[in-house]
């Protein structure tokens, strides 16, 4: 058996005929939206600038470290 979620697929929100939209019309926009924000913030987690500023902090954080002698991080 196939896999039948047509993934990235818009859905046709249908409304009823007084022009509102239904419980089941809404509960689908709604996750039609998460699933939008989610693939847009995996793009940005997964972006090369976001993971190589984070890997220079932990550079930069270690040579702070070397540099400030123990009796004065101990005070902190």
């Amino acid at each position: 058996m196939g896999d039948t979620r047509r993934a990235n697929h818009d859905w046709t929100v249908c409304g009823k005929d007084d022009g509102r939209a239904s419980f089941d019309g809404a509960q689908l926009a709604v996750l039609m939206d998460i699933r939008d924000e989610l693939q847009s913030l995996n793009r940005f987690l997964r972006c090369a600038n976001l993971t190589q500023m984070a890997l220079a902090a932990q550079r930069i954080d270690k040579r702070i470290a070397k540099r400030i002698p123990l009796r004065t991080r101990r005070a902190k």
